[in-house]
């Protein structure tokens, strides 16, 4: 059986999962907000939007780059988090760690989409690699005790 705390609801790991969904959808409104304004003030043709040929403004690259980013990486987060959850290995420590990164995506996103510092963004963006990277291994190693 695996070590969860009795007090623990196994509920908690997935609330993590909706503060991403809340950040996807932030990151969609902008995206949706930029794009028309731009198709407003004719800096991109309505067209464009048909087979996306030709070029957006800057600002809308990154936006729609970043928007994209958080359909990368992140789907590891979601399996891992499901996979969490229906294995009942539900712990604090796991727990800590999805919201760890999730509170890692949210920073990588403000900084890609303000200042845009490319070392910074880096460096929230790889430790936000690392915290999954424990998740999982953290997860492999919780059902390797409890073969």
């Amino acid at each position: 059986m695996p070590e969860t705390h009795a007090e623990l609801a196994p509920n908690l790991i997935l609330y993590p999962v909706f503060a991403m969904f809340l950040l996807v959808a932030i990151v969609l409104n902008r995206l949706r907000s930029l794009r028309f304004a731009a198709v407003r003030s004719q800096q991109v043709p309505i067209g464009y939007y048909r087979a996306y040929q030709g070029d957006e403004p800057d600002a809308l690259k990154v936006v729609a780059r970043h928007f994209s980013n958080l359909f990368e990486v992140p789907v590891l987060f979601y399996v891992g988090v499901l996979m969490t959850y229906v294995t009942h290995h539900v712990s604090y420590w796991l727990v800590g760690l999805a919201w760890l990164y999730v509170a890692l995506r949210y920073a990588h996103s403000y900084v890609h989409l303000t200042s845009n510092d490319v070392q910074l963004r880096f460096t929230v963006y790889l430790a936000s690699g690392i915290v999954l990277a424990v998740m999982w291994a953290s997860l492999l190693f919780q059902l390797l005790r409890t073969r």
